[in-house]
């Protein structure tokens, strides 16, 4: 292997040794097969192709310091995946075949792993599609489950540093009752012509308002919301966002660390009484905002005159990174290790 500069790592896709793979025939799945094709051979008629029966999730693996590796939280990608097969109608993966698959894709690859404090991870990414030949809109009969991983650095460019984000009434994410609290490909195509467009203004990404009223914060095109109060954690409740899995992890450190914890609808002004802003997933961990800028009603809000993080999101990015690595303790039961 060609020697990886770790500290210099972008987050997009490098070639590893090996994916794993699971075929589901007519409701009955099969055993998992080892791979080191990065191609997949599919009909062209499969349903994933035309009527969008896909499903992934992301997640991460570390080194610690003691050189063990650890998965962050599968069990509940695991679970989140049949929440998204559950509303595109796919075959539901079993969780311990998922687990099974991630833990065995992971050893594989283990020389790829990040070495502890090269600000690098090892990105996992489970795959699940509907595979079966068909015209006509209805859920496939046989569909494909794939593991396949890759070195990563920072999400966004700056890494831990405040940027700007924008508020882009024209567009929507996804609809109200739609499938916006899963993780398909297709709610992440409907953010593509946004979040181009506000990185061609300068922004890191869009924060979107719920489809409906357009008065309540939803979450961003690849992360969900919160919002710093004094003492309080903030972040919307909507019936069109992901359950994130960081988020939900941010929300039971914040309350360790004895703030109150809100999840609730929030309006779009009540940004100018937020001290701090983040964005927060697999990907970014927390992405910290140094403002919001509501284009079309010419208003900003400004949580960063300094280029700095604020106090809250460094703690909890910090907190949670020192539990993903194995600094300090997991007394929640969130880490896999991989031996």
């Amino acid at each position: 292997m060609e020697q990886i500069n770790w500290s210099d790592l972008t987050f997009g896709y490098m070639p590893t040794d090996y994916n794993v793979r699971c075929v589901c025939k007519n409701g009955v799945w099969g055993e998992l097969e080892v791979s080191s094709s990065e191609y997949i051979n599919i009909h062209m008629a499969a349903t994933c192709l035309h009527y969008g029966q896909e499903a992934f999730e992301g997640m991460k693996a570390f080194r610690g310091k003691d050189g063990r590796v650890r998965i962050f939280r599968m069990r509940d990608n695991a679970e989140r995946m049949q929440s998204s097969s559950r509303g595109i109608m796919m075959a539901q993966l079993p969780v311990e075949k998922f687990e099974e698959a991630v833990l065995k894709v992971v050893k594989l690859n283990e020389r790829f792993v990040p070495p502890y404090q090269s600000g690098a991870s090892l990105y996992i990414r489970p795959l699940l599609i509907g595979t079966s030949a068909q015209v006509g809109v209805k859920p496939a009969r046989d569909y494909m489950f794939l593991v396949f991983v890759t070195p990563v650095g920072p999400y966004f460019k700056a890494g831990f540093k405040p940027t700007p984000y924008a508020i882009m009434r024209q567009y929507d994410r996804v609809a109200p009752l739609g499938t916006g609290t899963i993780k398909v490909g297709g709610n992440y195509a409907a953010s593509l012509a946004a979040g181009e467009k506000a990185h061609e203004m300068g922004y890191s990404a869009v924060l979107y308002l719920d489809s409906k009223e357009k008065k309540y914060l939803d979450e961003c095109g690849p992360a969900n919301f919160f919002g710093i109060r004094g003492n309080s954690y903030i972040t919307p409740k909507s019936d069109s966002i992901l359950p994130s899995i960081t988020n939900k992890s941010l929300m039971t450190l914040a309350e360790e660390m004895g703030m109150t914890v809100e999840r609730r609808h929030i309006l779009v002004e009540e940004l100018a009484t937020f001290d701090e802003a983040g964005a927060c997933g697999t990907a970014a961990v927390i992405s910290p905002v140094s403002r919001i800028d509501d284009i079309d009603e010419n208003k900003s809000y400004v949580f960063s005159k300094d280029g700095e993080p604020g106090k809250v999101c460094l703690k909890l990015y910090n907190k949670l990174r020192a539990i993903q690595y194995g600094d300090e303790p997991d007394t929640h039961g969130w880490i896999t290790y991989v031996d």
